[in-house]
């Protein structure tokens, strides 16, 4: 409790210390009592612009607030440009810590000093972000690798900080009306979760890898490949890639990337990852991401980063992709629908008003450019829609709604004119042909054969195995239980007959099935 105490202490001695609370006042309070707040606390210097200090800030207390101005620095539609400008530089600018103790760091988990594992290995670190910070090398095969280091004492600055996020939860829950509807606690055990698997870069690694196999045969997204043998949970060491940063618009311009496609694509490749593989990169702000100017590989997508990813069952991928397709064709009854369906929202709740809310939320950005667009002010329309319905807050979403924030800043930047919803309509429409149509029923099908396989044969035996049961049951000379026994043996044998007919139609599906595949790998 101390320790949490003196953390407290030390994050209002920032916020003091950098002027936080003249930037937070200069809009709430007169000239006059701004003036008198200098005067009482008149040892500090806020002669650095008001970007500045906020970045600075936010650098000295750690790397969650980091993270935070991160998030910030993707949405200039909801912050000042020259605070947008300077959060920016934490995407891949934050100060790295001493290379020896990079070094120390990667001999202890290799087992070895860089220069016997490496054939070269700079010293000087390439870029350091608030966990890690990259250092290139090459392999003694010829190999060109970049090598992620965490930085020290990453486990117990981040377990301070979210446990006073978890205090600050409980105080919302019991203290705000809406605190229990949106479910504090849980989002920040999720938020937790994260965080500390993003400590372990073994299982970043083992995510970039997925990542990379899902993209495999993709001419949209580069993921770099990692070396298994110079991995641990605190050094990762994988293939070096060569890109522009995407926040630089000016040089991809010049190198003749076309801006339109690339936003066009980094919307598909959303989708993609959230729809088709229910796994997706949960990071992606803008120094994350490189653009390859290569010829092999002009204007594809880089990722870097798998720290924190995003996983999504069949069900709330259903539900997300029914409530997309709603929003696009406008089908506000459907949304409202699917939201007491999904049990979102309280099931005496009338469709009706529901589907009103939703309509004046969605209905004013249709047909409108992304620079027309706040989905800052969406969103918060929509929340105080959620409340006035009781819709209750997903945790498991929380990610994805992170993520496609993200997703609309880097838009922003990239084409201003990109119409969000007609360029990602045909994709999920296709998708969900794919799923519900004859295609994902065959698909389904082919994915069940081996378990039918197993269990058809069985069919008989259990059957068997109910009847010798019934069977073995003592005789009494009790109407009620010859009664009772009647009814059993008549359930069981509708039962039988209903595996039977079950089983037979079953395995003339799979018949049928396997018939058509070979037809379409012959003829097809």
């Amino acid at each position: 409790m101390i320790l949490k105490f003196l953390r407290v202490l030390k994050i209002a001695r920032i916020a003091i210390r950098y002027g936080l609370d003249d930037i937070v006042m200069s809009g709430l309070v007169t000239p006059r009592a701004a003036r008198l707040v200098d005067r009482l606390i008149f040892w500090r210097d806020l002669s650095a612009p008001r970007g500045e200090r906020l970045r600075r800030a936010l650098e000295d207390l750690g790397p969650i607030f980091v993270k935070f101005g991160q998030v910030l620095s993707t949405r200039r539609d909801l912050m000042p440009t020259d605070i947008a400008d300077e959060l920016a530089k934490l995407q891949d600018r934050v100060p790295p810590f001493d290379s020896d103790l990079a070094i120390a760091q990667i001999k202890k988990s290799l087992g070895a000093h860089p220069d016997d594992l490496f054939a070269h290995f700079e010293r000087d670190p390439v870029a350091s972000a608030s966990i890690a910070q990259v250092h290139f090398a090459t392999l003694k095969n010829g190999r060109e690798v970049a090598v992620k280091v965490l930085r020290p004492g990453m486990k117990k600055s981040i377990g301070d900080d979210v446990a006073l996020m978890h205090i600050a939860a409980g105080w919302v829950e019991r203290l705000w009306a809406d605190g229990r509807r949106l479910k504090p606690r849980q989002v920040v055990a999720e938020f937790d979760k994260y965080l500390h698997d993003e400590l372990d870069l073994m299982r970043e690694a083992a995510n970039g890898s997925q990542l990379r196999r899902n993209f495999a045969q993709s001419d949209l997204l580069a993921v770099p490949e990692m070396f298994w043998d110079y991995c641990s949970e605190s050094v990762i060491v994988m293939e070096r890639m060569r890109g522009i940063p995407i926040s630089q618009t000016e040089r991809l311009i010049a190198e003749g990337v076309d801006m339109k496609k690339l936003s066009r694509d980094g919307v598909e490749i959303f989708f993609t990852q959230v729809f088709r593989d229910g796994f997706f990169h949960a990071d992606m702000h803008p120094g994350n991401i490189l653009v390859s100017v290569e010829p092999a590989s002009f204007g594809r997508y880089i990722a870097l980063d798998f720290g924190i990813v995003g996983t999504l069952t069949d069900f709330d991928k259903d539900y997300l992709s029914q409530n997309f397709l709603a929003f696009f064709r406008r089908d506000y009854k459907r949304v409202a629908e699917a939201h007491i369906e999904s049990g979102w929202a309280p099931k005496e709740t009338r469709v009706d008003e529901l589907e009103s809310a939703v309509r004046a939320c969605c209905e004013p950005i249709f047909d409108r450019p992304l620079r027309d667009i706040s989905f800052g002010q969406v969103l918060l329309r929509l929340f105080q829609t959620s409340r006035r319905f009781n819709v209750e807050v997903q945790p498991q979403l929380v990610l994805l709604q992170k993520t496609l924030l993200n997703i609309e800043g880097l838009g922003r930047q990239l084409d201003p004119e990109l119409d969000l919803w007609k360029t990602a309509r045909p994709y999920l429409e296709r998708w969900m042909k794919e799923q519900v149509g004859w295609r994902g029923l065959i698909e389904r099908f082919k994915a069940e054969a081996p378990r039918y396989s197993h269990l058809l044969p069985q069919l008989p035996r259990l059957a068997h195995q109910a009847l010798s049961a019934q069977a073995r049951q003592p005789q009494q000379d009790n109407t009620e239980l010859i009664r009772r026994l009647i009814v059993e043996q008549e359930r069981t044998n509708r039962l039988l007959g209903f595996a039977v007919y079950f089983g037979g139609g079953l395995l003339g599906g799979i018949l049928l099935v396997q018939a058509y595949a070979h037809w379409y790998h012959f003829f097809g």
